[in-house]
């Protein structure tokens, strides 16, 4: 059996206000896949300059946060603060910058040059899509290019716009969580489902984590380290689903070996498209478990 896919996991979004020293300080020891640093909506507007100074001093000081992609949310451009948000990262070691509300593909573009005409460097980029119009067009956003490499939902903002009750199931939002998704994927990329509020209900936190995984997302934002446990768990691969994906990789290779381009597994045709889905576990589960991980709730360690 071998397989070829490298897969970063993304299965936990972390925002991190800038403002707070203590929770910066704390994030370096969170088994989050993505810290965002946050400017934008938790940073109040008389704190966002003590934001920008605070991670630029966190930052210099170390650039160890683990495993974790370390992403800084900037304010819209459109803003009084998001030209100077991106001036106080210009230099700064990070892996992405992340975009609020994004609804067209011209956006997107003028964002991207202004941050690489402040930056030496070429930097992944992240966005977040939160309204109605973000939705219609996310096909159009998404088809940018290789440099957007995660779209990220905001679900409480889409919620309030879309006007609908936020229910456990959250029926009203599913069709808009759908196209996203099949835009995120037509263009390959990355697709993170929006946060769960509710810090004191554990089954409702599941329940949003395993929905968001059954959708189609490859992890959830977290807004409390409280959730990163069940979060990271929720789109952690299990031994059972290893096993399902080696067991087709095996039967596709000694299949082609003997001339067939399908194989069958327990009376079930598994056709070649199928190796992808295997190769993507797997390659997840070996990346959860090189960094400490396993399937049950967090830490090996």
């Amino acid at each position: 059996m071998e397989t070829t896919m490298n897969y970063r996991p993304r299965r936990t979004v972390l925002y991190v206000p800038t403002h707070v020293e203590r929770y910066m300080d704390k994030a370096r020891a969170l088994d989050a896949d993505t810290i965002v640093f946050d400017f934008q909506e938790s940073v109040p507007p008389e704190h966002k300059e003590l934001g920008r100074q605070l991670l630029r001093q966190k930052l210099t000081e170390s650039r160890d946060y683990q495993h974790s992609e370390v992403v800084v949310r900037i304010n819209g451009l459109h803003s009084e603060w998001g030209d100077d948000d991106l001036k106080a990262i210009s230099d700064l070691d990070i892996d992405a910058i992340m975009l609020p509300r994004v609804e067209s593909i011209l956006q997107l573009q003028k964002a991207i040059e202004r941050i690489d005409e402040l930056r030496s460097d070429v930097v992944d980029i992240m966005i977040n899509i939160e309204s109605p119009l973000g939705v219609l067009r996310a096909e159009e956003i998404c088809s940018v290019g290789e440099r957007l490499v995660a779209v990220v939902m905001g679900t409480t903002d889409l919620s309030n716009e879309l006007k609908i009750n936020q229910t456990k199931d959250r029926v009203g939002l599913l069709t808009s969580l759908s196209l996203v998704i099949l835009a995120a994927r037509a263009h390959k990329k990355c697709v993170i489902d929006g946060p769960h509020f509710d810090l004191k209900s554990v089954e409702a936190c599941e329940f949003s984590c395993r929905q968001a995984r059954d959708l189609g997302f490859d992890g959830k934002a977290v807004v409390h380290p409280i959730q990163l446990d069940y979060t990271n768990d929720a789109f952690t691969p299990k031994q059972a689903d290893i096993a399902r994906a080696k067991a087709i990789i095996d039967a596709i290779e000694q299949a082609n070996k003997d001339g067939r381009n399908v194989a069958v597994i327990d009376d079930r045709l598994i056709e070649p498209s199928l190796r992808e889905w295997a190769e993507r576990v797997i390659s997840l589960y070996d990346t959860v478990k090189a960094i400490g991980q396993n399937e049950l709730l967090g830490a090996i360690r």
